[in-house]
C-alpha cells in the first residue's frame, strides 16, 4: 500500500457495505454514484486489494472487504462520538439526528414535536425512518428508536411521551349486525378476524387482559394485512373484526364506520417511549429532542 488511504474514502466504503447498493450509499452521502465508483477505485488501487464484487444489479464486500469493514465501523463509531462531545462546545445543535420508529409513533410526533423541534433548531436535520421490524439501532446507526415500552432492549434509557396506549378489537356495525357479537376472546374463534402480519414473517396473537386473566389468541380469519390502519380501513368495509390501536381506529370510530367490542378485555398499556444507549454519549441533537418531547409528548 503506497499511502494511507482518505478518511472519507473508508466511510464512502463503508456506507456502500452497508447499503449494498451504489446509489443509496451516493444519497446517504450527498454524492453522484459516479463520483462514489471513481472513490472505490482510488481507494481498491491505493491498497492494492479488491474490496467490492460489482455486479449490474448488485455490490457486495470481497472478503478482503467484509475484514476491512467489520474493523472500520466501531472506528468511525467513535470518530463520530468524538465529534459529538466537541459539538457539545457549540451554542447550537447541529447536524443529523436519526431516529428509527414505528409509522403511527411518527406520525404523532409529526402533529406538535417535530415541527417544535426543527423550528426551535434549525441547524438540525431529522431523519425518521419508519420500519415495521425492531433493529439493532446502534449497529444501524440509528442515534435513537420509538417503540412501545414492552419492545425496549434492556440496556436501553427510555423515555417516555404520548401517554398510555390501548388496543381495541373493532367491527363495523354491519359486519356485527347478522353474528353474534364476541363477550370474551375465545368467541373471536368464531368470526372472521383480520390477521396481522409482523415485519419477521410472523403472525400477531392477540393479547387480552382482564382484572387478573391474560389469554392470547391466534385468531382465524381469511384477510392478512402488515399496515394497522389498512386493518382498521377493512374492519369498517365489514371484512371482520380487526385488533389495532384505539388511536388508529379513532377516525372511523367517530364516523359511526367501526364499533368496539370486548372492551372489559383491551386495558391499557404503557405507551411509547424514545430509546437510546445508555452506555455511549448523548449527542446534543439528540438531547435537545428529548427536551421537546418531554415538554411536549
Amino acid at each position: 500500500m503506497n499511502s494511507r488511504p482518505a478518511l472519507s474514502d473508508l466511510a464512502a466504503f463503508a456506507a456502500i457495505v452497508s447499503h449494498r447498493s451504489f446509489r443509496k450509499a451516493a444519497d446517504e452521502l450527498g454524492v453522484a454514484p459516479s463520483t462514489l465508483s471513481h472513490m472505490m477505485r482510488t481507494l481498491e488501487a491505493s491498497m492494492g486489494v479488491r474490496l467490492l464484487h460489482r455486479t449490474t444489479r448488485s455490490v457486495s464486500a470481497t472478503e478482503a472487504g467484509e475484514r476491512l469493514v467489520a474493523r472500520l465501523q466501531p472506528v468511525l463509531r467513535d470518530l463520530d462520538l468524538a465529534l459529538a462531545e466537541v459539538d457539545d462546545f457549540r451554542d447550537r445543535p447541529s447536524g443529523t439526528l436519526r431516529i428509527n420508529t414505528s409509522e403511527i409513533a411518527a406520525r404523532l410526533l409529526l402533529q406538535q414535536v417535530v415541527p417544535t423541534f426543527l423550528t426551535r433548531h434549525p441547524q438540525m436535520k431529522l431523519d425518521l425512518v419508519t420500519e415495521g421490524r425492531l433493529v439493532d439501532i446502534v449497529a444501524d446507526g440509528y442515534d435513537a428508536g420509538i417503540r412501545l415500552g414492552e419492545a425496549i432492549p434492556q440496556d436501553m434509557i427510555g423515555v417516555r411521551f404520548g401517554g398510555p396506549v390501548r388496543f381495541v378489537a373493532v367491527a363495523s356495525p354491519n359486519y356485527l349486525a347478522s353474528r353474534k357479537k364476541p363477550k370474551t376472546p375465545d368467541d373471536l374463534k368464531q368470526h372472521e378476524c383480520i390477521r396481522f402480519r409482523l415485519a419477521s414473517g410472523k403472525m400477531f396473537r392477540w393479547e387480552f387482559a382482564k382484572r387478573a386473566q391474560e389469554i392470547t389468541v391466534d385468531v382465524p380469519g381469511a384477510l392478512t394485512l402488515d399496515h394497522v390502519e389498512l386493518m382498521a380501513e377493512a374492519a369498517a368495509k365489514g371484512l371482520g373484526i380487526a385488533y389495532v390501536s384505539a388511536h388508529s381506529a379513532a377516525p372511523w370510530i367517530e364516523r359511526g364506520d367501526l364499533v368496539t367490542v370486548l372492551d372489559d378485555w383491551c386495558p391499557s398499556i404503557p405507551g411509547l417511549f424514545l430509546y437510546y444507549p445508555g452506555h455511549r454519549h448523548v449527542p446534543p441533537g439528540l438531547k435537545a429532542f428529548i427536551e421537546v418531547l418531554k415538554a411536549l409528548g
